[in-house]
């Protein structure tokens, strides 16, 4: 087999999971010892991250013709990426996040939703919470007003109500009206 066929479908795997990414970030692995990748890697996968190494020159075949192309001049020395199709900040939330414990692992650039991205863009997004965060900070800050109005009307009803605020001013008006409509008969 010729070589260009043994690279083929590696090309092809790398373009299969970018096509539908929402985010991808390059980073230099470099460095990390096994315990600290093992432990990246786990992380990534639970956030249903997929993270895999290649070879440049295959990601640079791959991103061709996509919103990738971008990526390219981020292409040296030892890459991996990092690709997510549901969250679009987790790869880099997690990256950034992972840096910080080990210096040795630096995040060079990235894609999120077509643009593109360097290693101190990145570092903004993964300031970015998570989609599950968002919504239910939006959820909270919705049902906050609902929660404090039911609060105020249940202590209302625990004291009785609101009181027979103006019933007794109101009762010798209608009664005098009620006099007097007799008489002019």
């Amino acid at each position: 087999m010729a070589k260009v066929e043994l690279k083929q479908p590696i090309v092809e795997e790398i373009s299969a999971s970018i096509k539908d990414a929402q985010s991808v970030v390059l980073v230099d692995y470099r460095g990390l010892t096994v315990e600290q990748d093992t432990n990246l890697r786990k992380q990534l996968r639970e956030a249903g991250v997929t993270y895999k190494v290649y070879k440049n020159t295959m990601m640079n075949f791959a991103f061709k013709g996509t919103d990738c192309e971008g990526l390219t001049p981020y292409l040296e020395g030892p890459s991996a990426i990092a690709i997510s199709t549901t969250d679009a900040t987790a790869p880099a939330r997690i990256l950034c996040k992972f840096a910080k414990e080990a210096p040795k692992l630096e995040v060079k650039g990235g894609i999120v939703e077509g643009a593109t991205y360097d290693a101190s863009g990145i570092a903004e997004i993964a300031k970015v919470p998570s989609r599950e965060e968002l919504l239910s900070k939006l959820l909270g800050s919705i049902q906050s007003p609902i929660t404090n109005f039911a609060r105020v009307m249940n202590q209302l009803a625990e004291k009785g109500g609101a009181g027979e605020c103006e019933a007794p001013a109101e009762a010798p008006v209608a009664e005098a009206a009620a006099e007097e409509a007799p008489a002019a008969e």
